[in-house]
């Protein structure tokens, strides 16, 4: 069935963040800025990993497809965003919102499967060192990362056919600053009872899976690190997973209070706060919290600057 015989319209409008016209160019100016370093920092990370022989392990190879997948993420909503700012027209068309809604959905639960990938990883090389190489075979890895983007995809891709059955009428205004599920079914016409039994059963279901191998992850983690006798060695071992903590943390709060909330207490107030958080802000802090400040990947990124800044003959 085609697109217009569901909708009675062709276009959404996108609110965006903030209706004050001189708050567009402070916020063009600081979303523009935040993009261009996420892209440009996830790029060098997976460029530095790439060049460097030494970084070719279990670690950084998920390292590097979490920078893909963020680098992906925050383009899929910040430059539309950008484009209605600079243009000063907030229309999207409701073929160009079904393909954002399906690709922003592809990749916010990309993140969340890799991220507890990477917990599952760094499991197996505090609790089992001597295993680390042969539990994280090379096979394994791209299994992993494969299974996470195969399943993913075709979980998008169910929630935005089931979006494409509902029907939408005059009200063509949406809350936010980019084409998200929620606000999408607060304007359809027909009951979306089958499209919110999905997001909190088969969606449900993908976030427990992640968050339950985070959980029992650093169940045994926390437990193996209390057990090494030194100061100096439990410290180094938990630096190892602080900083994949606090980002797990931001990035599952932030998006269970948007898709897990009861409606009572959701506002679109609320809901765009919080997705500015793990879509825009997460992807940020990302290379600097798990790789800048890794002394293997600054030296790879040493090295990748010098190489680059020589000459050729």
């Amino acid at each position: 069935m085609e697109w217009e015989n569901l909708t009675s319209i062709s276009a959404f409008v996108l609110l965006g963040l903030s209706k004050q016209p001189e708050q567009q160019e402070v916020l063009f100016g600081l979303f523009l800025f935040m993009y261009l370093v996420t892209v440009g920092g996830n790029l060098l990370i997976i460029l530095a990993i790439i060049a460097d022989a030494h970084l070719h392990t279990p670690m950084y190879f998920f390292v590097a497809n979490l920078s893909l997948a963020d680098a992906c993420f925050v383009s899929t909503t910040v430059p539309k965003m950008l484009a209605n700012i600079w243009i000063q027209n907030q229309a999207i068309s409701y073929a160009g919102c079904l393909s954002q809604l399906y690709f922003f959905m592809l990749f916010v639960m990309l993140e969340a499967f890799l991220l507890a990938v990477m917990a599952y990883d760094r499991y197996v090389a505090i609790c089992y060192p001597l295993h680390y190489v042969m539990v994280m075979s090379p096979g394994l890895c791209v299994f992993l990362v494969s299974a996470s983007w195969i399943m993913n995809a075709l979980h998008s891709l169910l929630h935005t056919l089931l979006m494409n059955n509902l029907s939408f009428c005059a009200e063509r205004k949406i809350p936010h600053f980019f084409c998200d599920i929620n606000p999408l079914l607060s304007l359809s016409c027909t009951d979306p009872f089958i499209n919110e039994l999905v997001i909190f059963t088969v969606g449900g279901l993908a976030g427990l899976v992640c968050v339950l191998c985070l959980i029992i992850s650093y169940t045994h983690i926390f437990l193996t690190i209390l057990k090494i006798p030194s100061i100096q060695g439990k410290q180094k071992a938990f630096s190892t997973c602080s900083s994949h903590l606090s980002v797990v943390s931001l990035f599952f709060g932030t998006s269970f209070c948007v898709y897990f909330s009861p409606p009572s207490i959701r506002s679109p107030q609320k809901g765009t706060v919080a997705s500015v958080m793990y879509t825009v802000v997460t992807p940020v802090l990302n290379p600097f919290i798990y790789s800048l400040r890794n002394r293997d990947i600054k030296s790879s990124l040493r090295k990748l600057i010098w190489v680059s800044k020589i000459p050729s003959p």
